[in-house]
């Protein structure tokens, strides 16, 4: 719980401007989403946690041309990286 918490800290409420509690709860609620969800977990073999590790990539004309789109969360504060389809 330390460590979540020392990262939420460090990786957006050190970068937000917090208004009142519900913006605080409505924060916290995307960050706890883009944490589960999204973000790689270097002490786990970079996977997330609620999902398996991708296949790698093998073809080189693949890795040449991938596509990545960008999805902005609170406010541009953490970004989420998806390729295109």
């Amino acid at each position: 719980m330390e460590r979540w918490i020392r990262t939420c800290r460090r990786e957006l409420l050190d970068r937000t401007l917090i208004w009142n509690q519900r913006h605080l709860l409505h924060v916290l609620r995307e960050y706890e989403q883009f944490y589960n969800t999204h973000r790689p977990h270097q002490g786990i073999a970079n996977t997330r946690p609620l999902r398996e590790l991708p296949r790698p990539i093998t073809d080189q004309a693949t890795v040449t041309r991938l596509n990545a789109h960008r999805r902005r969360r609170v406010s541009g504060i953490l970004n989420e990286y998806h390729h295109a389809a």
